[in-house]
């Protein structure tokens, strides 16, 4: 019991729920801290200077640099009055993560050398920066000898502190104006979904002037003991387990979902939460998932840029947490074998500056047909995008996840539940001047006299459903848990903006001809729901029928991951960022060459720890323990009869065999994926490289796995180096 493995499990069920300090006054009171929020700037800003940078986030007007430097110097005095020291421009580029740079408030009074000190900040400081950080990807579109980069600040994301630094959100562009960032493209794709939903409400609303997209993030997590997760190199080192036997017990029974959440753990949640509410991050919702020691939190819907940031901030702080509470943080899609992965339902909706939401039934026919009209377009652009949309939130993470029987398949279809389905099918069959009716909800009797009436959603919901609709939005289910949701969300709004604005040209069109308006609605609407219907599928997701008939639908049932990025750059995808202005056929194929690299890089690593683990950790302990049974053998045959040695030892020789069997094909396994990555390595080409680790190297990871699994299984569990997963799951 002095191995390292079994210290490690000793100290973790040693642990006991860390202290937390909890504030003292309401969460109202000191929610949003460390944000430089309206109510803040109210105080160190005039009531001019926010006008302005009202207007500049309401109509996209540049600020002026007299404004910025009133902005600069406010938001400098707050921050200073809290500690801050320094600054940052905190920006998203094409890793997943965020980056930041840190300088000091500090300078030379009057920019002249000398012993003089004084603190600036000032608006050309706020405004841009280049940070250089010529080492981030961008596809080629910019040379390590050509590495000027700008970071520009987004007044409509606010500023916030952490630790001793000023954060500001900005996007970060080439010095050709080439986005590098996932923001960037984001802040483009809601600017096109607005004024192309506004164009469409005035259809039915004139006094319409603003849509807006909203977001709800889901975020689902794991949470390892700190010690038994530095035992682990392939968990350090690549966030998931390449190797480990499937516990006897683990989520068969779903006793955790919804279970009582232990006590370390609800520590843990306390602390993220009054963390998240000084960043005012309204977490709202906290709970555990179906899988052992599988968590989840959800704020309160949000304007969606802010969303985002948000929950990359969360995601930072999550892990910062868990190390106060003796935990490591798991984000990985899909950390362990066997049981449920992690994802990140994204909940989108669109609404208008006169408080419509423009995806929640209404209780006029012409509210209603207001509320069918964005339903059918976001079904079509859904149907003409599906897998553009899997390209969003494919990655060599969430690949592991997508398609087991916890998650939606590799296959985008909608779920619109059977009251939505129905009025569809009615309209599509119906005459113009008919009436559409959609019940806001339904009262359903129970019959037990002390439990109310239940409010019956107009939808049902369907968990296998990759894009469902939830009553009054879409739940993008496929985004992975690690995933930024700008990704995501940008080629949403930018298919459903595309869309809309031909929606638009069509309904005008027949206008034009002498048709009435809503009868001109009724008739695009109605032959839309026919051209779309191939999208819908109330089914089970999981199903291998449904991929089938997905097939015959003419879905995308691509499975490989490399592929399945190829519909970045596809005629029709090109097509809707280039004139909606989100992205440009340049910044499409940078972006695709970063996701093939990223790829390879990951499957790259994990083969490596894959081979550094099997050569130096299970084939030493193997023989190990083999050696151990064969001095068993040979003591036997000393003592007894060869013939009564060999009866009694049947069972050492059969495990000797099999040692020796399993080990051979892991060196032989090993020794050829080693050989198929040095091949792959010398492909020139991304995105040939990406599909040659996909084809050749990836294939291996499974085949070792099944062998060293069966070595788990019957060598000494004293000797086995790696903590187990019943070790992993169910120690709190």
């Amino acid at each position: 019991m002095s191995s390292l493995r079994f210290k490690a499990v000793e100290e973790a069920f040693k642990k006991k729920a860390a202290a937390v300090e909890v504030p003292s006054e309401l969460t109202s009171e000191y929610f949003g801290k460390y944000v430089f929020t309206r109510s803040i700037m109210a105080r160190f800003l005039s009531e001019q200077t926010i006008k302005e940078i009202d207007e500049a986030i309401e109509k996209g007007t540049k600020l002026d640099r007299s404004i910025a430097d009133k902005v600069a110097e406010g938001m400098k005095k707050w921050a200073m009055e809290l500690g801050a020291t320094h600054y940052t421009h905190w920006f998203q580029p094409l890793t997943d993560k965020t980056a930041e740079k840190h300088d000091s408030f500090i300078d030379y009074l009057d920019d002249k050398p000398g012993e003089n000190i004084i603190e600036k900040f000032s608006g050309k400081l706020l405004a841009q920066q280049e940070p250089d950080a010529s080492s981030f990807p961008s596809g080629g579109i910019r040379s390590t000898f050509e590495a000027r980069g700008y970071t520009a600040w987004d007044p409509s994301s606010p500023a916030f502190i952490v630790d001793d630094t000023l954060c500001i959100p900005t996007i970060f562009i080439s010095y050709t104006g080439e986005s590098l960032d996932y923001k960037a493209p984001l802040l483009k794709s809601l600017n096109s979904v607005d004024k192309a939903a506004t164009a469409v409400c005035k259809l039915f609303d004139p006094k319409v002037k603003k849509v807006f997209s909203y977001l709800g993030w889901e975020q689902e997590y794991f949470l390892v003991d700190e010690s038994l997760y530095v035992t682990r190199p392939d968990l350090l080192l690549t966030g998931r387990t390449l190797l480990g036997h499937e516990s006897a017990k683990n989520q068969q029974l779903e006793d955790h979902y919804f279970g009582s959440i232990p006590t370390r753990v609800v520590a843990y949640m306390k602390d993220l939460e009054f963390e998240a509410y000084n960043y005012g991050i309204p977490l709202k919702t906290r709970h555990n998932e179906v899988a052992p020691n599988q968590f989840e939190l959800a704020p309160i819907y949000g304007e969606c840029n802010l969303s985002v940031d948000q929950n990359l901030l969360i995601m930072s702080i999550m892990k910062k947490v868990a190390r106060r509470h003796g935990f490591r943080l798991l984000l990985h899609e899909k950390p362990f074998a066997g049981i449920n992965g992690s994802g990140k339902h994204n909940n989108w909706s669109l609404g208008t500056d006169t408080g419509v939401g423009l995806l929640t039934p209404g209780k006029t026919p012409e509210e209603n047909l207001q509320f069918i009209t964005f339903v059918v377009n976001i079904l079509m652009a859904v149907y003409k995008h599906n897998a553009l949309l899997k390209a969003s939130i494919m990655s060599a993470q969430n690949a592991h996840r997508l398609g087991a029987n916890e998650a939606p398949p590799a296959i985008i279809s909608v779920f619109l539940g059977t009251q939505v389905s129905s009025v569809l099918d009615k309209l599509e069959n119906s005459s113009s001047d008919e009436a559409i009716v959609v019940d806001s909800k339904k009262k359903l009797s129970l019959g037990i006299a002390h439990i109310p009436e239940v409010l019956l959603d107009n939808t049902d919901r369907n968990r296998t459903s990759p894009f469902a609709f939830t009553g009054n939005r879409f739940e993008f289910r496929a985004v992975g848990s690690s995933a930024n949701c700008s990704s995501a969300m940008t080629a949403l709004n930018t298919a459903v903006a595309a869309q809309l604005i031909e929606f638009k040209a069509e309904v005008d069109e027949k206008i034009a001809s002498g048709t009435s308006k809503q009868t001109a609605i009724f008739e695009v609407l109605k032959e839309y729901i026919k051209i779309s219907k191939p999208i819908r599928f109330d089914g089970n997701n999981y199903s291998d029928e449904w991929k089938e008939e997905a097939k015959l639908r003419g879905l995308d049932c691509e499975t490989s991951v490399p592929k399945i990025l190829k519909a970045y750059t596809n005629e029709e995808s090109i097509k809707i960022f280039t004139s909606t202005n989100v992205m440009s056929e340049k910044e499409l194929h940078a972006r695709n060459e970063v996701k093939w690299d990223m790829y390879t890089k990951k499957i790259q690593i994990e083969s490596r720890v894959l081979g550094d683990l099997t050569i130096n950790h299970i084939i030493p302990i193997a023989t190990r323990y083999q050696s151990i049974l064969l001095d068993n053998v040979n003591k036997m045959k000393t003592v007894f009869s060869k013939e009564e040695a060999e009866k009694m030892c049947q069972l050492d020789l059969q495990l000797i065999k099999e040692i020796a069997e399993r080990v051979n094909t892991i060196k032989s396994d090993v020794d050829n994926m080693i050989e198929a990555r040095k091949k792959a390595n010398v492909i020139e080409c991304e995105e040939e490289k990406a599909n040659a680790y996909h084809d050749t190297v990836l294939p291996f990871f499974d085949k070792i796995r099944y062998q060293v699994d069966k070595l788990e299984m019957i060598i000494d569990d004293e000797m086995w180096p790696l903590p187990k997963y019943r070790e992993l799951l169910f120690i709190r």
